[in-house]
């Protein structure tokens, strides 16, 4: 009897947004060829991890999710960051059958296709126009270039990833608009060094409906605002033409939100990281950015420990942070990576003073976070739900960004929807999270 039934796969996702987004053009794939998608690895014809290989960490727990999935099914391909180091990967798991690197979608597919053969020719209308997403429906992570240029001494991402490679402007464009018109809210704009787009292509314009847009940061930042939906921008180093972007938040085309990764403040540390985009005039730039747009929240993050960090280093930063007030702050301990010059550059930070700089930061930083939370007590916000319950929604200001950032607790005389944006009188707020009633719809 032929098999009819088709194949199944289980699939893993671990790392940034931009590991995701590979993720979802893989599934997408996928699912073009008659694939099925399953919850669990028991019972699959197969499991695909996708890998992170940034951290140590990372790739513990990376190698630990082959393991689980070998355990679990038995039939295990493996791509991602830490597809990069093969011999890592086999070393501990003899038994995948295959190891791609990040961004190789052709490889995965071959390996997929040997190990469980599609049933039958593909129809690409069996895929939604925007492709899968592992997102929900309300928000989806928009990746506008691959690699970096930057050599930062901490970083390994060029040696997986490669240099900036950027997508044509219309490119990027069509596909918000495929996703807007697939009931996107909310467009998170990533790559791991967004206000270097378009660089690598000498900014060339391309045909997007009736003109032509350059592949230029401050080009794709309007033409995105004119989607009528929320553009959150992600990883944006703190170049001087990120500048022309900061009205079009003042005016609303744009979220009033910048991920900036500062990483550090000290002109000594910054010196060691390699560190891009004119560190040392931040507070400068800060204070040009809030006076163009009062509104603007800045996330950042920070890494304590680096190679040889003093003490006054880390007071500096302190200080640093005091004058910047930034609104959320995420901060990682350093790792020796293998193969960053990082680790050369000067002696290790002691374990326990590391731990010990990070607790110090985060108490730090958090009364600063609460300082600039209580600003928006009593003021009416825009907020985006993305849990709904009995009573209380939890939804996001134009603040926050998903899984990062702080919540909004909305209480609400009807029931509030995912993906719908109210307006929101904000009562009260904790540590970190916003709490409010529902005004407006």
């Amino acid at each position: 009897m032929v098999e009819t039934r088709a194949p199944k796969v289980s699939f893993v996702s671990l790392g940034c947004p931009k590991a995701l987004v590979d993720s979802e053009r893989i599934i997408t794939r996928l699912r073009a060829e008659g694939y099925e998608l399953s919850r669990v690895h028991e019972g699959a014809d197969l499991v695909i991890v996708n890998t992170c290989g940034f951290l140590d960490s990372a790739k513990t727990e990376s190698l630990t999710a082959i393991g689980d999935a070998l355990a679990k099914n038995g039939k295990v391909i493996v791509t991602g960051c830490l597809g990069a180091e093969p011999e890592t990967i086999t070393d501990a798991h003899p038994g995948v059958l295959a190891v791609t690197g990040p961004q190789q979608y052709e490889s995965v597919l071959d390996a997929v296709h040997r190990a469980a053969p599609p049933r039958h020719y593909p129809f690409l209308d069996l895929v939604p126009p925007e492709g899968i997403k592992l997102t929900p429906r309300h928000y989806a992570y928009l990746k506008i270039s691959e690699g970096c240029d930057n050599r930062c001494t901490f970083c390994i991402i060029p040696k997986l990833r490669g240099d900036l490679v950027s997508r044509p402007a219309a490119d990027v464009l069509r596909e918000a608009e495929r996703l807007v018109a697939a009931g996107v809210k909310e467009i998170l704009v990533i790559s791991q060094d967004t206000s270097a787009y378009g660089r690598d292509l000498k900014y060339a314009a391309s045909s997007f409906k009736d003109r032509e847009v350059r592949a230029k940061f401050f080009d794709l930042a309007r033409e995105l605002g004119e989607l009528g939906v929320w553009i959150r921008l992600h990883y944006v180093y703190p170049y001087p033409h990120v500048a022309d972007v900061i009205p079009l938040m003042a005016q609303g085309k744009v979220l009033p939100y910048l991920d900036v990764p500062f990483q550090h403040a000290s002109p000594d540390v910054l010196k060691r990281m390699k560190r891009p985009a004119g560190q040392e005039k931040t507070l400068e730039t800060i204070r040009h950015w809030r006076e163009t747009c009062p509104d603007l929240t800045i996330r950042s993050t920070f890494i304590v420990g680096f190679p040889g960090e003093t003490d006054d280093d880390f007071q500096f930063l302190l200080d640093w942070l005091d004058r910047a007030q930034i609104d959320r702050v995420g901060c990682f301990r350093y790792e020796p990576v293998k193969g960053a010059a990082a680790n050369d550059l000067a002696a290790l930070v002691p374990t326990d003073v590391v731990e010990a700089r990070w607790h110090r930061l985060m108490k730090h930083q958090q009364v600063i976070s609460e300082r600039r939370l209580k600003r928006k007590v009593g003021t009416r916000q825009q907020v985006i739900i993305d849990q709904v319950g009995p009573t209380v929604a939890k939804g996001r200001s134009k603040g926050d960004a998903p899984e990062i950032d702080g919540a909004v607790y909305v209480a609400s005389r009807r029931p509030l929807r995912v993906g719908e944006i109210a307006t929101v009188r904000i009562d009260r707020r904790d540590a970190y999270d916003l709490h409010g009633t529902a005004v407006g719809f």
